[in-house]
């Protein structure tokens, strides 16, 4: 087990090296947003049929940004959970996502705009995930597994306080299965047996947040990683897009989009259904998730000097 404990922790430490204030004369910019959705639909003696079902998603984003002279450091967290029942099913996951950015950078010279940037990224999930294919559900992740870092050198390009575009044509990607079952299997491209799956290449990753109408947030994020070493135009790509629509002080709407293509993911194809259902193909393909939910949210912004 100690290998968990050991992500666990470089993922708190790192998470929280971000909100620790250092340095004097310094100023941070930080910020919190929370939100819990419900959606609910209910019938009885419905003549048209349907099925009763419930949804509960909850969401949190936090960053804390420091500046001083040439140095910059962006630090953001998004964590998001959710479930959902129907009918008389079990509680079945519908949304889970750990990611983790820390960006340190210094000011090309005479330059506002240019930086020097060293860039970690961290993805993993909160619980396990299943595979319902069949009658019986089977585990095919967990915390961990998958957990995937990126570790890059490169320049980043930030026109503005709500654009960044960091690319870096050095960049350590790893895919970590911490699970033997899963890792026995090969999982997530990680070799039968091995806890862990190393790249070399580069990496593009754009962040986006702005209120583009009033009381409408958009945030987004692309990262696009091609390994050196291993079928270089096979590009990796996560994009994700929320929008995050205020009605009043604590009653918020959010959309949220994501799209994942991985090559060494395989993904399972089936045609039918029951007993008819049959295995038409495995192999990487495009991922996508949307998600909507109207329900509480809660927003805090401050900037602060230090001396």
């Amino acid at each position: 087990m100690n290998k968990y404990y050991t992500l666990l922790a470089f993922f708190v430490l790192s998470a929280l090296s971000g909100i620790c204030q250092t340095a004097n004369d310094t100023i941070w910019k930080k910020g919190l947003f929370v939100s819990a959705n419900i959606n609910q639909v209910s019938f009885s003696n419905w003549a048209a049929g349907g099925e009763n079902s419930v949804a509960i998603n909850g969401f949190l984003n936090s960053y804390a940004n420091y500046k001083k002279d040439n140095i910059v450091w962006d630090n953001n967290i998004d964590l998001s959970y959710g479930l959902n029942q129907i009918g008389d099913e079990d509680l079945k996951k519908n949304e889970d996502r750990i990611e983790y950015t820390s960006k340190l950078g210094y000011a090309v010279k005479n330059s506002k705009k240019w930086y020097y940037t060293g860039l970690l990224n961290i993805k993993t999930q909160f619980a396990n995930g299943y595979d319902y294919t069949n009658e019986d559900p089977i585990v095919i992740s967990r915390f961990a597994a998958p957990a995937f870092t990126v570790l890059s050198l490169g320049i980043d390009y930030k026109p503005s306080e709500h654009l960044s575009v960091c690319l870096s044509p050095i960049a350590n990607k790893n895919t970590f299965v911490l699970d033997d079952m899963l890792s026995n299997q090969g999982a997530y491209g990680v070799d039968s047996g091995k806890n862990i799956r190393t790249e070399m290449g580069a990496y593009l990753n754009v962040r986006y947040k702005q209120e583009v109408i009033e009381n409408i947030t958009l945030m987004s994020q692309i990262d696009l990683f091609s390994n050196y070493l291993e079928d270089p135009q096979n590009v990796d790509l996560n994009f994700s897009l929320i929008l995050v629509m205020k009605v009043n002080k604590y009653i918020t709407a959010n959309f949220s989009t994501q799209f994942i293509y991985d090559d060494n993911t395989p993904i399972s194809v089936y045609e039918g259904s029951g007993s008819e259902k049959k295995l038409v193909g495995v192999g990487p393909r495009l991922q996508s998730k949307q998600v909507f939910g109207v329900g509480l949210g809660y927003k805090i912004t401050k900037s602060k000097i230090a001396k």
